[in-house]
């Protein structure tokens, strides 16, 4: 009879060759197919593709352990601005592992942050590159806002800090100006961004109502979470969308592709209301100085006619009477319609104003009404769940030792049984 091994005896024996025959550590570039920690540690699938086809032409299996992957986490997080991620290029540093019950792996010892970073820089390039020869990146750009920019579309998430920061900071302006945001729901984090960012001006560009301007907002969130904000797909969208885009992502790094195509970027969600605020402030101030203008031209054109009519009554003297009564009248007439316009003016800036606190007080009647009809439809679930409402339908709760029986097969013979009804209690023993 031959000799034979166990399976763990080959494996073992296997293990023991590849550490004798590669004892040393080695530096491999490959691309991330697959990447997650699970318990502190790193498992990623590494693969080579094909620069002409795209095919793998390798792939294998990769470990950093906790004790070493705490530490590379943070340096690579720190230099790049950028977690490891599905489709992203490193340079690691492995040596060879064949456990005889998990089988090969390449064992991660360190990364070279600076390989990965150079990659990314040179995949923004190329996408800048594309966007510029498709006659695109400017085209946000050559966009204008309206002088009354008071519509707004906000994509964000509903929960971001920046969010609300925004909302505040708009609707509570020490100016009383008037903002109408409406928040298009997005994922601000992670691989989802392009997709639900891109969703979101579908959803702007496809809704009835018209809006002014678009705010891209963050906030709150890790600078080491922006790889989103860079791809070709999403900057394509937005320099091709049909109205002011407005970022406010909230990073201090490098600006993204995403700001460098938008019509205007700021820093924060904040910020991006300040530059709302300031584009109003400065219609205002432009209304102003016109009426201003008005006023002067209107002065100066009374004086001269207060002048011209000085003159013609002192050269025609006989007339002088005439001429003060029909040059007073017209004064006046002018005098009076200037008065109209003004008292026009404040009766329509009062009724809109009436028209603003009456829609305000229909919002929170509505809000207060809807919270009540929730809180009725709770009470009344609540109140189905009564366990004496449920016995008194003709259901019973069965009871040994004044716990709950649920399976049969875990009483005992000759155990006395509690089955309590809607009204009283009946006692029985299994036989």
């Amino acid at each position: 009879m031959s000799t034979h091994m166990t399976l763990f005896e080959l494996n073992s024996l296997v293990s023991e060759v590849l550490e004798n025959a590669m004892p040393r550590q080695y530096w491999v570039e490959a691309e991330l197919s697959d990447v997650n920690e699970r318990r502190g540690h790193l498992f990623a699938e590494l693969v080579e593709k094909d620069e002409s086809s795209n095919t793998p032409v390798a792939r294998a299996s990769a470990k950093c352990w906790a004790s070493t992957w705490y530490s590379l986490k943070r340096t690579f997080e720190r230099i790049t601005g950028e977690q490891l991620r599905t489709g992203m290029k490193v340079l690691l540093k492995v040596y060879v592992q064949f456990h005889p019950a998990y089988g090969f792996s390449w064992i991660i010892t360190d990364i070279d942050p600076t390989f990965t970073l150079g990659d990314l820089a040179k995949r923004r390039m190329e996408i800048i590159a594309q966007l510029k020869a498709e006659g695109i990146f400017d085209m946000q750009k050559q966009l204008s806002l309206p002088m009354f920019c008071q519509h707004i579309a906000v994509i964000s998430s509903a929960t971001a800090a920046g969010y609300g920061d925004f909302c505040n900071h708009l609707h509570n302006n020490p100016y009383g100006f008037f903002f109408q945001t409406t928040l298009f729901h997005a994922v601000m984090q992670g691989e989802q961004i392009e997709s639900s960012v891109i969703d979101a001006l579908n959803r702007i560009f496809d809704a009835d109502e018209e809006y002014d301007c678009v705010v891209i907002i963050r906030g709150g969130g890790a600078t080491s979470d922006m790889s989103g904000f860079d791809t070709l797909n999403l900057a394509e969208n937005v320099a091709n969308f049909p109205i002011p885009i407005i970022t406010g992502i909230g990073h201090e790094r490098d600006e993204c592709i995403l700001d460098m195509i938008s019509y205007h970027r700021v820093k924060t969600p904040t910020a991006a209301a300040d530059f709302l605020l300031s584009h109003l402030e400065n219609t205002s101030r432009t209304i102003d100085n016109l009426a201003d203008r008005l006023a002067r031209s209107a002065a100066r054109y009374l004086e001269t006619e207060r002048v011209r009519m000085k003159g013609i009554s002192s050269k025609i003297p006989i007339l002088f009477s005439m001429v003060k009564a029909s040059q007073t009248n017209r004064i006046e007439i002018l005098s009076k319609r200037i008065e109209n316009a003004l008292r026009q003016k404040t009766e329509q800036e009062n009724h809109r104003l009436q028209m603003l606190q009456q829609t305000i007080e229909m919002g929170a009647k509505q809000a207060i009404e809807k919270e009540r009809h929730r809180l009725s439809l709770l009470a009344q679930k609540a109140l189905s769940l009564d366990p004496e409402i449920i016995l008194k339908r003709g259901y019973s709760i069965t009871l040994s030792g004044g716990k709950v029986v649920t399976d049969a097969s875990k009483v005992m013979k000759g155990e006395i049984l509690e089955t309590r009804l809607a009204n009283g209690t009946v006692l029985s023993k299994k036989v």
